[in-house]
């Protein structure tokens, strides 16, 4: 697919492409002004002979505003500043046989570019490659790279999709880091964001002001996807992510905020249409996987190899917030959803959402989700902590400091050798106490209500911790997010060697059965058993049996299989213990 946006060096120079039907004059501004020719649909085009790669250029619109191109492919200056022209074909690839590897071997590691090395740079994370390698990872998932305001963020509020923000370093720079990843055997995926634009820096309003409609997300006005123009623009740059970076997969945040059409065939649909055919043509394994609070089930497929309209998997809200209304006691917000979260984890491990068509109290007391028992177990991502459920507290204080080790070790366990894919957090696998508070580094009368919004939300947490809340605005509120790779613990050296001990066993017993996997049943008694099963490619059945109490409780007598993980004392099962039985 040719890309219909942006600046693409030709043989000849470099062609312009600007969508503005809002617009009645666009000017491309380089060395001097070059009128832009207008065409059908609210096109603007120019093509600039002898033009270098490296050129900065801007677009004047109506002789009143200079904008840089939504389409950038890089901001040297933050959002504001001029684009500069990508020639990304001229890479020099490392890993050129490089096709991917099959969802079923896939072990998420979540990572935020900015505060995962001290340096917080793309070649920078290079270095800590073959720890995640070691440790059993498979995947390194970045959160948000679409350029956004200011030096320091999330990248949630991106506004620039195309162009990796330039506070980590240039797209080079990225690219060597995913291409030294491949050679080390590691996917990298990327976390995207179609549901909305950051508040700062998005000019589209001005000269198309048909992207957006009347409807608002929780994070500003509603994308409308009902416009071909808009809808290529998700599409295109997914498959800009895909090609020109060679990223193995991506995450689309928020999903049940992206507008769907009633009766048609959503922009979702489309841009998994666009990833099978990419895959179809190269030979890559592709993967893509939704955040989507409202539960989906007849969206995903993790058994459809290529992408063909679904999507391979889904993050498990539920299954996080159970473990966490376990482990703390913790019932505020939507974690009062999960009143019994013994019973809800059965459901969870025995056919994927807790909620699948249950009234939601959280959700505006509706019903929430769709049956999903039938669906491959891979098609979840399971996980115990991530970027939103730490940064959302308001001290961004991980699980280490809410439950003991015992606990956290028991849910480990259980996590990363279930037949879903399991995700960590950066320095979850050795235990990390680095907080991950949310911050960002916006200016003036935007800042001052960032600072008001976080007050009245945690209104709560200020009158209880005052100055302890961090300021999101202060840069040492990301400062003290970034992992210490130096300081580790014998505890935390323990923890490690716990997750890679879990990591091989899953690498040799678990992903080579999950292709042909089913749900089979689980059942949480009020003592504090968990009994599992699942149904595993190859004739095989995976038994787990838990005691997640604080006391001893009797072993059941009914387990059969060969013991792969943990071991009972006589006819008793201690408190947070966890065994697994591999059998036929």
């Amino acid at each position: 697919m040719r890309p219909s946006f942006g600046a693409r060096p030709t043989k000849d120079g470099v062609s312009f492409r600007l969508w503005a039907p809002g617009a009645r004059r666009v000017d491309l501004l380089l060395d001097r002004r070059h009128a832009m020719q207008r065409r059908q649909d609210g096109w603007y085009v120019a093509e600039i002979a002898a033009l270098p790669v490296g050129s900065n250029y801007k677009f004047r619109v109506d002789d009143a505003i200079d904008v840089p191109d939504p389409a950038s492919a890089f901001q040297p200056d933050d959002v504001f500043g001029p684009s500069e022209v990508i020639d990304h074909d001229a890479f020099a690839w490392r890993a050129r046989d490089w096709r991917g590897r099959p969802w079923e071997e896939t072990v998420l590691i979540e990572t935020h570019v900015g505060t995962f090395t001290a340096e917080g740079t793309y070649r920078a994370m290079i270095d800590k490659l073959d720890h995640l390698a070691a440790t059993g990872i498979t995947a390194l998932e970045l959160m948000p790279l679409a350029d956004f305001a200011g030096r320091r963020g999330w990248g949630y509020d991106g506004v620039l999709w195309y162009a990796p923000d330039s506070a980590y370093g240039r797209p080079e720079d990225l690219k060597t880091l995913i291409d030294e990843a491949h050679l080390r055997g590691l996917m990298v995926f990327l976390d995207v964001v179609y549901n909305h634009f950051g508040p700062e820096g998005n000019y589209l309003g001005r000269y198309a002001p048909t992207f957006f409609t009347d409807a608002h997300t929780p994070w500003g006005s509603a994308i409308d996807y009902r416009v071909p123009q808009v809808r290529a623009f998700a599409v295109e740059n997914a498959l800009s992510w895909l090609t020109d970076y060679r990223f193995d997969g991506l995450r689309l945040d928020a999903a049940n905020h992206i507008m769907a059409i009633p009766g048609e065939q959503s922009m979702l649909q489309d841009l998994s249409v666009a990833a099978g055919e990419l895959a179809k043509a190269t030979g890559r394994h592709i993967h893509l996987v939704l955040e989507n609070g409202d539960n989906r089930a007849s969206l995903l497929d993790a058994a459809q190899e290529t992408p063909n309209g679904k999507y391979r998997a889904q993050w498990n809200d539920d299954y996080h917030h159970v473990w966490h209304v376990m482990l703390t006691g913790e019932l505020a917000g939507y974690y009062a959803d999960y009143q019994t979260p013994r019973m809800d984890l059965a459901r969870a491990l025995a056919s994927g959402f807790v909620y699948q068509g249950e009234v939601s109290e959280f959700w505006g007391k509706k019903p929430r989700g769709e049956p999903s028992g039938e669906l491959p177990p891979a098609t979840f991502v399971n996980f115990l902590q991530n970027h939103d459920q730490i940064g959302n507290r308001p001290l961004g204080d991980r699980l280490e400091s809410l439950a003991s080790r015992k606990q956290i070790e028991a849910a480990l366990a259980v996590t990363l050798l279930a037949p879903m894919v399991p995700m960590l957090f950066q320095g979850e696998e050795w235990g990390s106490t680095a907080p991950f508070p949310f911050f960002c580094d916006f200016q003036g009368g935007l800042a001052d209500a960032v600072r008001k919004g976080r007050k009245q939300e945690y209104a709560w947490a200020y009158e209880t911790y005052g100055d302890e809340v961090p300021d999101p605005l202060d840069p040492a509120t990301m400062q003290s997010a970034v992992l210490d790779w130096t300081g580790r613990t014998p505890e935390q050296d323990a923890r490690l060697e716990l997750v890679r001990e879990l990591l091989t066993l899953r690498s040799k017993e678990i992903a080579p059965r999950l292709k042909h996997a089913k749900f089979g049943d689980a059942i949480a008694a009020d003592n504090g058993l968990l009994t599992a099963y699942w149904r595993m490619g190859h004739g095989a059945t995976l038994r787990l049996t838990a005691n997640l109490s604080d006391e001893d409780i009797a072993a059941p007598g009914d387990a059969t299989g060969t013991p792969i993980w943990g071991e009972t004392s006589g006819d008793r099962l201690a408190p947070w213990s966890v065994i697994w039985h591999l059998g036929g």
